[in-house]
């Protein structure tokens, strides 16, 4: 029987003006950013939470810890690659990713295949494993009133 494993990440960053933003490891044309410690990839930054919980490897925080000079406005892509990196260094594979994104603005749904493409090179797996949804959450809360952006992932690994 193989074994395998799931994860769920979560990740929320809010607006600011004088950034660029960057989802899912691509850079969307809008007139702000997130604000965060590194490019703040809210969409890659849950993804590596799920790879990490389902790894049992703690968190983004712990592994890249906002603290560190090394991951200031690093590019997120670098640490989705490290994070495979631990994942498969304890001698999992990635399955499947299933993440959503929760923004009333920039509409996300034409950058959609962009982003999966860019995430299956950097994770080295197939666009098709990779599913992103965009939704909104109908002008309630932090998100409705588009103070910033949230993101959640489910991950599967199994064990080569």
């Amino acid at each position: 029987m193989q074994k395998i494993r799931v994860g769920f990440g979560f990740d929320v960053h809010r607006f600011t003006a004088g950034r660029a933003l960057w989802m899912g490891g691509i850079q969307l044309p809008y007139e702000r950013g997130l604000d965060g410690h590194s490019d703040a990839d809210v969409l890659i930054h849950a993804i590596c939470d799920a790879f990490f919980g389902a790894a049992d490897l703690r968190d983004i925080g712990f592994q890249f810890p906002d603290t560190g000079e090394e991951f200031k406005d690093i590019d997120s892509k670098i640490l989705l690659r490290r994070t495979m990196d631990l994942i498969r260094g304890k001698g999992y594979e990635p399955g499947n990713v299933d993440a959503t994104v929760c923004a009333e603005h920039p509409k996300l749904n034409p950058y959609i295949p962009q982003m999966k493409s860019c995430l299956a090179g950097v994770m080295n797996v197939d666009p098709g494993d990779i599913s992103i949804k965009a939704t909104t959450s109908e002008k309630m809360g932090y998100v409705g009133r588009e103070e910033g952006i949230a993101a959640y992932a489910t991950v599967l690994i199994f064990k080569i």
